[in-house]
Formats: structure tokens, C-alpha cells, sequence
């Protein structure tokens, strides 16, 4: 979400040809057969439109030099099936990244293991209009080579995630496709960062790395 005061129709319009091309995106994912060629897609696709839509969070004056995003290489050893599990729901504030807060509700708990250790974490649902389920996390790499607000595994109101099963009652997640929020480009967007419950106790090298030259912060 961005704070400009002067967003327009045009704009709105332009967010939601990203918004579009998100959904597609993490849909081609979803159904590759081949989780590392589908993150090097993934990868290329977004470095492309952070270089060049109209909506990039990178600001307007440094997309021309914009390289891509920094990326630790892939492991497979950090995706993972979580099992979901419904919890009494609990209605949050969910810290932002311009002071405020947004209303969320916590539904569920994704247990799951990553490198022979299980872990947890919150599952909340954004009360604003439309609804989403929404997973960020912070991890011992959080505010030195990731950004210190969190990253983000599930963000279902801009089409970002692996798959559900409904049967089985798992999600699919890769830490390799943790991506960071738009306000770790540019101050000026407002976004949800990671709540407290949801920090691992470990350096999950996985995923986007924060570079703080392109940062307005």
C-alpha cells in the first residue's frame, strides 16, 4: 500500500495490471514440476518489473540502475510442508512499517521442520476489504543481510503463495522465495511487517537479502 496522496485512476490501474501479473505468476509457480527453475522464473520476472512498471516499490529515479534483486542462491533444503492448524482466532494489531497498524486476525499455526528442527509460525488474516491470508517472519539474519522488518512467505491479497492443500490441510513453503516488503525500497509504501510471535530462533539463508543503498530509510 502506498502513501501517496496523489495516487489516480491511472495508477489504480496500473496496480492492478501488477496485481495481475503477480497472480499469474506464483499460479505458473505453483504448477511447475521443478521448484529451482521455477525460482530462477520467479526471480527474472520480478527483477524485470521492479526495473521497469510503473508500479515497482524500487523509487523512480533509481529503476535505470537497478541491477535486480540480491538473492541468497537456492537450497532445496529449505522448502518445506507445513501442517495447518486451526487456533481460537485472536484479533492483532500488526506493527507497520510507517508507525501504524493495520487490523488482522490470527487463524491458524503452520507447524513444519527445516533441517531436522521443527518450527511455527502465525497465520493471520487481513480485516481490511477482500480479506488475505498473510505469513511473515524475522529470523537471526533479520536487520543484517535481510531486512529487519521481516519478509514476507504468504501474501494472498497480491496473489503470493506456494499452494494450499485443502485434504491434506498443508501449505507449501519455500524459504527461497521469502521476498521482502516494499517499504525496504522506498519508506513512502505502508506495509504489514513480521509480528513478534513470528520470529525463528535461526539464520535462515534463504531467500531475498536487503540492500540498504536502495532503501529511502
Amino acid at each position: 500500500m502506498s502513501g501517496d496522496a496523489t495516487f489516480t485512476a491511472s495508477d489504480a490501474i496500473d496496480l492492478l495490471a501488477w496485481k495481475h501479473a503477480i497472480f499469474d505468476l506464483y499460479a505458473g509457480i505453483r504448477a511447475a514440476p521443478r521448484p529451482e527453475r521455477a525460482w530462477r522464473h520467479w526471480r527474472a520476472t520480478r527483477d524485470r518489473m521492479y526495473r521497469d512498471d510503473p508500479q515497482s516499490p524500487v523509487p523512480a529515479s533509481r529503476r535505470s540502475g537497478f541491477d535486480g534483486c540480491l538473492f541468497y542462491d537456492y537450497d532445496p533444503a529449505w522448502r518445506t510442508i507445513a501442517v495447518i492448524e486451526d487456533s481460537d482466532p485472536v484479533p492483532t494489531q500488526v506493527p507497520v512499517s510507517t508507525g501504524q497498524a493495520f487490523a488482522f486476525i490470527r487463524v491458524g499455526i503452520a507447524r513444519f521442520a527445516l533441517h531436522g528442527v521443527e518450527h511455527a509460525l502465525e497465520l493471520t488474516w487481513n480485516e481490511g476489504y477482500g480479506g488475505g491470508i498473510f505469513l511473515a517472519f524475522t529470523d537471526e539474519t533479520s536487520g543484517s543481510t535481510t531486512y529487519g522488518g521481516g519478509r514476507y512467505l504468504i501474501d494472498t491479497v497480491k496473489g503470493a503463495d506456494l499452494g494450499f492443500d485443502r485434504e491434506r490441510g498443508t501449505a507449501t513453503l519455500d524459504f527461497n522465495f521469502a521476498f521482502n516488503p516494499s517499504c525496504s525500497y522506498d519508506a513512502r509504501w505502508a506495509c504489514p511487517l513480521a509480528p513478534p510471535a513470528n520470529r525463528l530462533p535461526v539464520p535462515v539463508t534463504a531467500g531475498e537479502q536487503h540492500v540498504t543503498s536502495l532503501a529511502a530509510i
